[in-house]
């Protein structure tokens, strides 16, 4: 090699959205598992990039088959389930050497009838859907497990005032505002030995709710820190995590052209531009670990 050449830097490749739909029928009561999964392989894989030559690539559809393949004997948790994926691409083909399997997790919840569940019959609920990230790297294994799309609004309870002031300032400062957000979430464990992962995805998403709702908010930046903190402060077996907030702007209405009042009653829900609040909240002293975190877009 000399300086200039032209040569492969990092790469990976698998199958992406591996819409996977698993009914537990062991009694008349059913269960729904819902995933979207898509699979990355790393390794030697040059080869092909530089000379066509397929000897080495593990194809994509069997990537695919292999994901319905050991859905065949149950998922246990999108944590366990990646693992057990992403281990067998590891172990199984030498020239592998790393992988990241990810996962959306959809939640389902029986339809009622006559004030009674249904055994077999379900509506998708829609509070927020269930992520996860396995990162294989030869000896390392990596677990990051999280939401996104969990949409808050408290209507009271939240101020911003006291930011700096410039020519191009025009934001009003207030002691009471709406605040609204789509949280996005992604926390690493320090362990995965004896985790819960559903018991625990459970807790945090029921903490990240009650101290979203809490919280006296002076900022976003606030609010998203005791989140983070609380949920650290619980679970020692997380590492850390990450946030990525959008504020969901509500304007105040001027209905005065109206002769109307506007007692902080009537908004305008706006979509864009809006702010972009993004923080890891992290335990002094923890070990880095940003093998866990490559190729997962959108965190700071």
């Amino acid at each position: 090699m000399a300086d200039g050449d032209i040569v492969l830097g990092a790469n990976q490749y698998g199958k992406a959205e591996c819409r996977l739909v698993r009914v537990t029928r062991d009694s008349d009561v059913h269960e729904i598992e819902d995933l979207n999964v898509t699979t990355q392989l790393r390794g030697n894989f040059a080869a092909c990039h530089v000379d066509g030559d397929n000897s080495q690539v593990v194809a994509t559809d069997t990537q695919k088959n292999t994901v319905y393949a050991f859905a065949r004997d149950g998922i246990g948790s999108p944590e366990a389930f990646l693992l057990r994926l992403a281990r067998h691409f590891v172990d199984g083909f030498d020239w592998v050497t790393g992988a990241c399997f990810e996962s959306e997790a959809f939640t389902w919840q029986r339809i009622e009838v006559d004030g009674r569940p249904h055994d077999h019959a379900f509506v998708r609920a829609g509070a927020a859907t269930r992520t996860t990230v396995v990162q294989l790297d030869g000896d390392e294994t990596w677990v990051l497990a999280g939401l996104t799309d969990l949409t808050v609004l408290k209507s009271t309870g939240s101020e911003f005032h006291g930011f700096p002031r410039d020519r191009y300032t025009t934001l009003a400062e207030t002691t009471d505002r709406i605040l609204a957000t789509s949280v996005t979430a992604r926390w690493r464990y320090s362990t995965i030995d004896g985790i819960d992962f559903n018991a625990t995805f459970d807790a945090v998403q029921a903490l990240l709710l009650s101290t979203f709702a809490g919280t006296h908010s002076l900022a976003l930046q606030q609010t998203i820190f005791a989140c983070g903190k609380a949920v650290l402060e619980a679970f020692p077996q997380i590492a850390e995590i990450r946030l990525s907030c959008p504020n969901k702007h509500h304007f105040l209405v001027d209905l005065s052209p109206f002769e109307l009042d506007n007692p902080g009653e009537v908004f305008l829900a706006a979509d864009r531009p809006y702010g972009l609040i993004q923080a890891a909240v992290e335990r002094e002293g923890e070990p880095a670990a940003p093998g866990a975190w490559a190729a997962i877009p959108g965190f700071c």
